[in-house]
């Protein structure tokens, strides 16, 4: 099943962020409870989950985002693909972006795009799965 995520569900997605980050500072719930709330209120912005026995095992975050081209169609941006390494292969992410995708073309997009920093070969491949093709576009990315 996958859903919307909520504001229980911080705990859970903060574990997958460390899988999806290994290295990345620790994360503690009660820090990050305001930015929580404030992603989830942020126009346009989904956090999917897809749940085993009712806790988040696989996520991603989309956000639709409005645009001047195109007729004014936005477009849909997908960030932080994961899932928790023990329920990898299962199709819970693939599940996660055909959500993805769905809200995307609910709200009127004309594309939806995804970048990963993953350089492994079968990652690339899922995403190739998925629909997403490299061809189309190239990503660059400054970080701050």
């Amino acid at each position: 099943m996958v859903r919307k995520a909520r504001r229980e569900d911080l705990p859970a997605l903060l574990r997958l962020y460390a899988q999806l980050h290994p290295g990345a500072p620790v994360q503690k719930p009660g820090d990050y409870a305001a930015l929580w709330k404030t992603v989830r209120a942020f126009p346009g912005c989904s956090v999917l989950v897809a749940e085993d026995g009712g806790e988040p095992v696989s996520s991603c975050t989309v956000t639709v985002i409005p645009n001047l081209t195109h007729g004014g169609r936005p477009y849909a941006l997908v960030e932080n693909v994961v899932t928790d390494a023990a329920y990898r292969g299962r199709g819970l992410a693939s599940a996660c972006l055909r959500e993805a995708e769905a809200l995307a073309r609910a709200a009127g997009c004309y594309k939806i795009m995804l970048m990963t920093g993953s350089r492994e070969e079968r990652t690339l491949r899922f995403y190739e799965r998925a629909g997403y093709n490299r061809a189309d576009k190239t990503g660059f990315v400054r970080w701050l």
